[in-house]
């Protein structure tokens, strides 16, 4: 049911989102690492600046979304470089309020919190299900990203918190997170947690996760890193991810072919 809020004919899609797999999880947590190493390579690597940076992403990511929304079934290409450029964005969004805001990094998770809590909100009682299998909708899809931003924001401020605001440094971080994620499966798989919330609340971990490993491989010694640096930590994941994407391409067109 969607609260009476049916959409009109013609407005209905084929599923715009992936099959949740393993490599889905995989792709997904090396985007997030992308988005914490290609923001830092673009902002000081490059000497673009946080502002210049976030402009030049966020035109980018318009434009990804433009023709994502645009498509009328799940394309991996488009999707997963939309990903990739909300990861970064993302992680933009938060810098802001850290660097040039001097919002405290527990008070951004916090608010990003309940942003998102407030687009859950929002997104099931219009549509009376939050389940990314029935992206099917328009209404549905703008939700879906909505709430895909504000994950990888959230997932940036709480990862920084825990590795920097709580000195857990990013090895730690990364334990912990990858542990909570471990959790979440075994209450999914073994005391069956309701799908919906399993998945989302790992895909929000998964931000954190990510970050916490990129930071982790690319910051110095100094800082707790093993001292990769941005720019090869950025490359060896585009690499991968680029790789896995046109597995998932082939895969897809091989679906689609058998129906």
């Amino acid at each position: 049911m969607n609260n009476g809020n049916q959409p009109g004919i013609g407005t209905f899609l084929l599923n715009k989102v992936p099959e949740v797999t393993l490599l889905f999880w995989l792709v997904k947590m090396m985007s997030t690492t992308v988005g914490e190493t290609a923001a830092d390579f673009l902002n000081f690597n490059l000497s673009f600046g946080l502002t210049a940076t976030s402009v030049v992403v966020a035109v980018l990511t318009a434009i990804a979304l433009g023709v994502q929304l645009r498509t009328k079934r799940y394309t991996p290409s488009v999707y997963w470089l939309s990903i990739v450029l909300i990861s970064v964005l993302g992680t933009l969004i938060t810098d802001h309020l850290t660097d040039n805001l001097g919002m405290p990094l527990m008070a951004s998770t916090a608010a990003f919190s309940l942003a998102l809590a407030l687009v859950f909100a929002l997104w099931h009682r219009r549509e009376g299900t939050l389940s990314i299998h029935h992206i099917d909708t328009p209404a549905r899809e703008w939700f879906y990203w909505l709430a895909i931003l504000v994950t990888f924001a959230l997932g940036t401020a709480s990862g920084d918190w825990f590795a920097e605001g709580l000195n857990l440094g990013y090895a730690n971080s990364t334990l912990v997170f990858g542990a909570l994620i471990a959790m979440i499966a075994i209450a999914r798989f073994r005391f069956k947690m309701n799908a919906v919330w399993a998945f989302w609340l790992s895909y929000i971990l998964t931000r954190p996760l990510g970050a916490s490993f990129g930071d982790w491989l690319s910051q110095p010694a100094d800082n707790g890193g093993l001292g990769l640096g941005t720019t090869q930590t950025s490359l060896v994941f585009l690499t991968l991810i680029v790789c896995s994407v046109t597995c998932l391409a082939y895969q897809n067109k091989k679906l689609i072919r058998s129906k």
